[in-house]
């Protein structure tokens, strides 16, 4: 019965030199691609165009505080310094539709502001605004 399958043509190669002569075209496209976009990437040098100018500082109008929390944890309303006592008085109603809004400085810890938050919420504030300026 084996006469009527022939051998399979191998040209007397062992298998692994058929795979490793399977797997050189592969590297070589590999390899080509690889030069192609070095070279592409090479002749993209072009930096990238400029951005329209933002706005400055000096520019733009800072938003409106209902309350200001300097980078000591001092509490300011209109330019008045207030303690736990007097800062709620000073405060605007707690209002469902407006949140309060609190400036803070960059450099307040969270310990300070969780301390007036928690007495805001006491107060009955239902929804603050915390406002911060940009990094520069």
């Amino acid at each position: 019965m084996s006469d009527l399958v022939p051998p399979p043509f191998t040209s007397g190669k062992t298998l692994m030199e058929r795979v490793e002569d399977a797997l050189l075209p592969l590297i070589n496209l590999v390899f080509l691609l690889l030069m192609f976009f070095i070279v592409a990437g090479q002749l993209a040098d072009a930096p990238l165009p400029e951005l329209p100018a933002t706005e400055q500082a000096e520019d733009r109008q800072s938003p409106h505080a209902d309350m200001i929390v300097s980078a000591n944890g001092k509490w300011q309303v209109d330019g008045e310094l207030l303690n736990e006592e007097s800062l709620v008085v000073r405060l605007p109603e707690p209002d469902g539709q407006q949140p309060l809004k609190i400036a803070a400085a960059e450099s307040i810890t969270m310990a300070d502001l969780e301390t007036l938050f928690r007495l805001l919420e006491q107060a009955g504030y239902q929804d603050i605004l915390l406002l911060t300026e940009p990094g520069q």
